[in-house]
């Protein structure tokens, strides 16, 4: 028993040295500084601290401006005063430039506050860092993994290696995983799987990469129409607004000179605008007119041969009865009345009558019609006569109230 179990560990422990020398060293590097400025954290703290800064410099500033103050009086008042007013006076500039310095080291200086209070600053956040690296170390089993920022010098370092970007994402998950509600864990939990899996696949994560450049040249592209809309639409809204407040002061009389000449160039152009769809309805008008001139002819040489075809028949039946008919035309006669439409039954004489009243009814209807047409043509005319004279008189109570104001000003 103990020979089989000591034969498993040493055939485990051969494969797992076969392993590590087959897989390789796996290496990768951290970039210290690219962490701390994408931890919202740190960048909110540097923020406070460089406003800090900014306030101890302000006050290095105002007290050496107050010593210049004082160099510059006593090089004034220097040949007024003895020596011994000169030399407290010196004495005191020296101990007041001594003051500035030593404040300005004790703020700025190699181990001053502004320094210290940003280790203190970068310390939980480092620590934070370090856990992260070796968290992800563990899980995608990294052998080395180096700091760039540090005083370890690299020569040269391929982007495949760096995984600044993963811890990152690490410490932005823990500290949004303390706000999320458990549905919201679940969406966030989906979502770093599907970026450890790109980590891990240099090729889904330059095509997720593609993808995601391709998407935010759409979005551009969708919000500089956006953009480009909202421009015409205030464009349109301010054209708008001008012709609204035009017409506000035509109403009430107080336009000025140079609106005077505006409005009475847009005058123009909507009247001639006006005037030529008027001719284009009047041409329009003469063109139905025309066609119905030409209808008329139609019928009215239809009409003339209808009637020349009726009295041809009349005739016809009136030598019938008289007898005064030749022999060709008895033998006619008699083929007619003997003979019937094949199609309708009916004798030709009757088909005859019957085509005659029709031809009389459609002519009587196409009077009609000319008739209607007619009219409407002179009520269109006497319509646009009426409109033409209701614009000129506009147009001149525009002038003449356009010469009042002028008069007025």
């Amino acid at each position: 028993m103990r020979k089989q179990f000591l034969f498993i560990f040493l055939a485990l422990t051969v494969v797992n040295t076969v392993h590590a020398q087959t897989r390789g060293t796996k290496v990768g590097y951290i970039d210290m500084e690219y962490i701390l400025q994408n931890v919202p954290d740190y960048t909110e703290a540097t923020i406070q601290l460089e406003q800090k800064a900014q306030k101890w410099k302000q006050e290095i500033e105002v007290k050496k401006n107050e010593i210049d103050k004082l160099k510059n009086a006593l090089r004034a008042e220097q040949a007024l005063l003895t020596k011994e007013l000169i030399n407290e006076r010196e004495t005191e500039i020296k101990f007041l430039e001594n003051e500035n310095l030593d404040y300005q080291q004790k703020r700025f200086g190699a181990n001053g506050d502004l320094i210290q209070q940003k280790s203190v600053l970068a310390k939980p956040i480092q620590d934070q860092v370090f856990t992260a690296v070796q968290d992800i170390a563990e899980a995608k089993k990294y052998d080395f993994i180096f700091d760039k920022s540090s005083d370890l010098t690299m020569l040269f370092a391929a982007k495949r290696f760096d995984i600044s970007d993963q811890v990152v994402r690490v410490l932005n998950r823990t500290e949004k995983r303390e706000q999320l509600s458990k549905k919201q864990l679940k969406e966030e939990e989906a979502k770093e799987n599907k970026e450890d899996a790109l980590d891990e696949n240099p090729v889904l994560a330059d095509r997720q990469k593609a993808l995601d450049e391709k998407k935010a040249a759409r979005d551009k592209i969708i919000a500089d129409r956006k953009l480009l809309q909202e421009e015409k639409k205030k464009e349109f809204e301010e054209r708008r607004q001008q012709l609204l407040s035009e017409r506000e002061a035509k109403k009430s009389g107080i336009v000025t000179d140079s609106k005077k000449t505006t409005t009475t160039d847009k005058a123009q152009e909507i009247e001639a605008a006006k005037t030529a769809v008027i001719e284009a309805k009047q041409k329009q008008a003469e063109l139905r007119a025309k066609t119905l001139d030409d209808r008329k002819k139609l019928i009215e040489d239809r009409k003339k041969v209808a009637e020349e075809k009726r009295k041809q028949i009349l005739e016809e039946r009136e030598a019938k009865k008289n007898g005064t008919i030749s022999a060709s035309a008895k033998t006619e006669d008699l083929k007619t009345k003997t003979t019937v439409n094949d199609s309708t039954g009916v004798p030709p004489t009757t088909v005859e009558d019957a085509k005659l009243k029709q031809e009389e009814l459609k002519t009587k209807v196409l009077e009609e019609r000319k008739k209607v047409l007619e009219d409407r043509k002179k009520a269109l005319e006497e319509k646009r006569k009426k409109t033409l004279e209701e614009r000129e008189a506009i147009k001149k109570a525009a002038a003449e109230k356009l010469k009042e104001n002028t008069n007025k000003n």
